[in-house]
């Protein structure tokens, strides 16, 4: 047993806390849209064909914005495919994951599915095959209320009022090779450059994420970031940020260090994006989007790429359906943990992504749905998340990572209101368990804790699936009292927790 102190003082503020924080991520991939959200025979389908088990989930989940429709597919999508009657749109082939795309559910039919889930939606636009007519092809079909042709098409497939979308991607990953129509940073920031500018004649209150780096790991990565804001700096009001974290070799110890990736990939943009901003002589900052982060085993992808038959573009086949285990959970609290630490700077996230595709939710066609066990951080965090994020000083024993040095084997944060304090915290020793010590006296005179949220297996491979799919869950911290002043629980190794204090 090792020891952990902090502090909760609602003094400590890092900033407001934006909900687009909890943001997720919808692609036309795999089994995500189609039977996933939306399976019409389905014993649960509602009159749309959507089934209400999974929007159950979702909104359990508490997603508040959702990324769509890419991904990798934006860049070889055609939006008018997806609107009009169904019978008459066109099926198409899908460059980016060798998949043949129905087009049954498209902008009209995907909002609607907002509507029930209760999010707003933030759509991206194709920068890869397509350009700047199309994107103001879209943003007018989805945002003017004038008479105009693109307004009445709209009108006449069913929505008279527009979408009212405030935040547009422009591209995706367009430093990747392996992006449609892929691009050196200074092509693709003019590009979005323009593209923005347009964008603006329409409506100057529009907020655009230009793209960054898709990895921290991409060989352009900074140089990319400078050369796209010098293009972009004054026409956007943010940089996407992508992460993907695995466990590698078996080494459970390293990948709990993830979030120290995450953390440094922010502030590395934070600083280029400042430095930009400073030698432009300007007191504008540009935020982070980091609109696609997970844990996600690309490695075993990475295995299959390429292997299907060159004649096989199946609809909706099982792509990227990872099963998560509780070591992949605590990660995936941690990651939240750190994302939260920034919220001075990343002011919307996109967990991606949402259903069956590398998801927190999975189904079976014709079957239940169920809750993976990276879905419990994400949903309790989204629950007790107050209005103003608090920074928690922790000391802590450290452990040494072959890529990061010495890490902190506890990292937390917590967020405030009117009524108390919500704390998160990890322990991401493999070996130790942690006894946390927490002075709660700038909490008031009567602190109480009012819930624990304990997430944590003996065995760190356990999982649920379609045949235990209730096998991992939280449960109370059984240890968690109050002492003069001082606030005391134990964390098992390898273990994530939420707790509410009432001040």
């Amino acid at each position: 047993m090792t020891t952990a102190t902090t502090i909760l003082d609602p003094r400590a503020v890092v900033a407001d806390l934006d909900r687009r924080l909890f943001g997720g991520f919808v692609e036309h991939l795999g089994r995500h849209v189609y039977d996933g959200i939306h399976e019409p025979s389905h014993p649960s389908a509602d009159e749309r064909g959507f089934r209400t088990d999974v929007i159950d989930l979702v909104r359990e989940l508490g997603i508040s914005v959702v990324r769509y429709p890419g991904g990798n597919f934006v860049s070889g999508y055609r939006w008018e495919d997806g609107i009009g009657p169904r019978e008459q749109r066109p099926r198409r082939l899908d460059l980016a994951w060798h998949t043949t795309e129905t087009n049954e559910v498209g902008l009209h039919e995907f909002a609607d599915w907002l509507d029930e889930v209760g999010s707003e939606l933030m759509l991206a636009v194709n920068l890869g095959t397509r350009g700047i007519a199309e994107a103001l092809d879209l943003l007018e079909y989805a945002n003017a209320s004038a008479d105009t042709a693109r307004t009445r098409e709209r009108a006449a497939n069913g929505r008279e009022r527009p979408f009212g979308v405030r935040m547009w991607c422009l591209g995706n990953e367009m430093d990747g090779p392996w992006q449609l129509g892929g691009r050196d940073a200074a092509d693709y920031g003019r590009l979005a450059a323009r593209t923005a500018r347009a964008m603006r004649r329409f409506d100057p209150g529009l907020q655009l994420v230009a793209c960054g780096s898709s990895s921290r790991t991409m060989p352009t990565f900074g140089a990319w970031e400078r050369e796209v804001l010098e293009h972009v700096f004054d026409d956007v009001d943010f940089l996407s940020c992508h992460a993907y974290y695995e466990a590698r070799d078996d080494d459970a110890q390293e990948f709990l260090a993830s979030a120290v990736d995450m953390h440094l990939f922010i502030e590395t943009v934070v600083g280029i994006a400042d430095d930009v901003a400073a030698a432009r002589g300007s007191d504008k900052r540009i935020m982070i989007s980091f609109d696609e982060w997970n844990v996600w085993y690309q490695s075993r992808w990475n295995a299959i790429e390429g292997t299907q038959p060159a004649d096989d573009w199946p609809v909706a086949p099982r792509l990227l359906e990872d099963r998560y285990t509780a070591l992949d959970a605590v990660v995936s609290g941690d990651l939240l943990i750190t994302l939260l630490q920034h919220a001075d700077r990343v002011r919307s996230a996109s967990l991606a992504q949402l259903v069956n595709v590398i998801a927190p939710i999975m189904t079976e066609p014709g079957g239940p749905a169920w809750r993976q066990t990276i879905f419990f951080p994400f949903a309790i965090t989204s629950r007790l998340a107050g209005d103003r994020v608090l920074r928690v000083p922790v000391e802590a024993r450290a452990f040494t990572s072959a890529r990061f040095g010495d890490v902190p084997s506890v990292n937390a944060v917590a967020t405030a209101d009117t009524d108390g304090v919500s704390l998160f915290v990890v322990n991401r020793s493999t070996a130790d368990a942690v006894e946390v010590a927490v002075d709660v006296t700038a909490l008031g005179p009567r602190p109480a804790i009012v819930e624990t949220h304990l997430l944590h297996e003996r065995d760190a491979s356990a999982a649920n699936t379609l045949d235990d799919p209730e096998r991992v869950r939280p449960r109370p911290i059984d240890d968690a009292r109050l002492d003069g002043g001082m606030m005391r629980f134990t964390l098992p190794p390898v273990s994530w927790a939420a707790l509410r204090i009432a001040s």
